[in-house]
């Protein structure tokens, strides 16, 4: 997989992306991750890359040209399976996204900033626009990088066991069920005894019942009239 993002402030993704399984991935080449400064792809001598929005109001407005500059030389390499536009008004993430996004093998993620980006960009390059929820950032930075974290944890081989991938909250329609570690007892504090037995079975069936459970508790809108009713 190769993730190409446009942006205005690559050091932002420094942190998030020089650690931990992304940091792991990409070393292991499971995926590639390019960051581009629209910045870069501006003919203005001060490199300016935003002016007032036409109509008057408040903020400015990343402008057209050194965006789509930068997303024309990119098509010219390679393909790409979607062109993300990150902004409050997308459509909301889910895991069910992400399981989509994590068998593309080329995408890029436009990150906004300021007002947002002129709407041509939006009408003619843009495929899918994402919000990571229902609240404003300053930009598309963190968006981006939850977005990558979210993907790249699902690509086999990114994460030692690939299997927990597909126990977390959300895969199966549930959140997850508790979990417990050693020791078994702490502070007279007891781990159930179910989860100590060996009892492949058993363990499955009190896992999906705690699941069921803490969602009808925590996230009652995620249960089918069915589930809710168990």
């Amino acid at each position: 997989m190769r993730i190409d993002i446009l942006t205005l402030f690559p050091e932002m993704f420094e942190g998030p992306f020089s650690h931990s399984i992304i940091k792991r991935a990409v070393e292991s080449k499971f995926v590639t991750i390019q960051i581009h400064n629209i910045r870069d792809y501006s003919k203005d001598k001060h490199r300016r890359v935003d002016d007032y929005p036409y109509g008057g109001g408040a903020g400015m407005v990343l402008m057209v040209e050194p965006i789509a500059r930068c997303i024309d030389s990119l098509k010219q390499e390679r393909s790409y399976d979607d062109i993300i536009f990150l902004t409050p008004d997308g459509e909301p993430y889910t895991q069910a996204t992400a399981n989509q996004l994590s068998i593309k093998n080329n995408l890029i993620l436009l990150c906004g900033h300021y007002k947002g980006v002129d709407e041509r960009i939006r009408k003619y390059y843009i495929s899918r626009e994402i919000s990571i929820g229902d609240y404003v950032l300053s930009g598309g930075e963190l968006p981006a990088a939850v977005i990558c974290d979210s993907i790249i944890r699902l690509i086999p081989g990114a994460i030692g066991n690939e299997t927990s991938a597909l126990s977390d909250s959300f895969q199966d329609g549930l959140l997850s069920p508790p979990v417990y570690t050693r020791p078994a007892e702490y502070k007279g504090w007891k781990v159930p005894d179910i989860l100590l037995s060996g009892h492949e079975k058993k363990i499955y069936e009190w896992r999906y019942e705690k699941a069921l459970e803490l969602t009808k508790k925590r996230r009652p809108d995620m249960l089918s009239g069915d589930e809710e009713k168990e």
